[in-house]
């Protein structure tokens, strides 16, 4: 058994590892539309589960991220998803950035991975870009 206080999920693991410098991986709820052919790696096991902070602060723990990208709809539907957000990002040196939806769902189609939550809350997605350790 692997020796971690991050991610056990064989799936998760490998594409963290294999992401490289500018991918993006997208974190979502459980009804973004992700794009046929996309991979996949589907953590959902019921409604509201896992949270989406859960899966998002597991691939935070391993992943370099320079960017952050939301729906700006969150900020309406979503404020305390948001304001969670921008919590997690404080000390980087980046703000996160806000895009209609339509455009948001078009971005993804250039995403390396989605790992999907449960959640059940509106605008709950995150598109991270990966950056470098170095």
């Amino acid at each position: 058994m692997r020796s971690t206080q991050t991610t056990i999920n064989p799936a998760l693991s490998r594409v963290i590892s294999e992401t490289g410098h500018t991918d993006l991986i997208v974190v979502t709820d459980a009804g973004l539309p992700i794009p046929s052919g996309a991979e996949r790696i589907d953590l959902a096991y019921r409604p509201g589960s896992p949270p989406f902070f859960d899966v998002l602060d597991t691939v935070l723990a391993e992943l370099v991220v320079e960017g952050a990208t939301v729906s700006e709809e969150v900020a309406a539907r979503s404020p305390e998803v948001l304001a969670a957000l921008r919590e997690r990002f404080v000390d980087a040196d980046f703000e996160i950035e806000l895009i209609p939806h339509e455009e948001f769902k078009k971005r993804t189609h250039s995403a390396r991975a989605f790992v999907r939550s449960g959640e059940f809350t509106p605008f709950a997605n995150v598109i991270l870009h990966a950056g470098v350790a170095y």
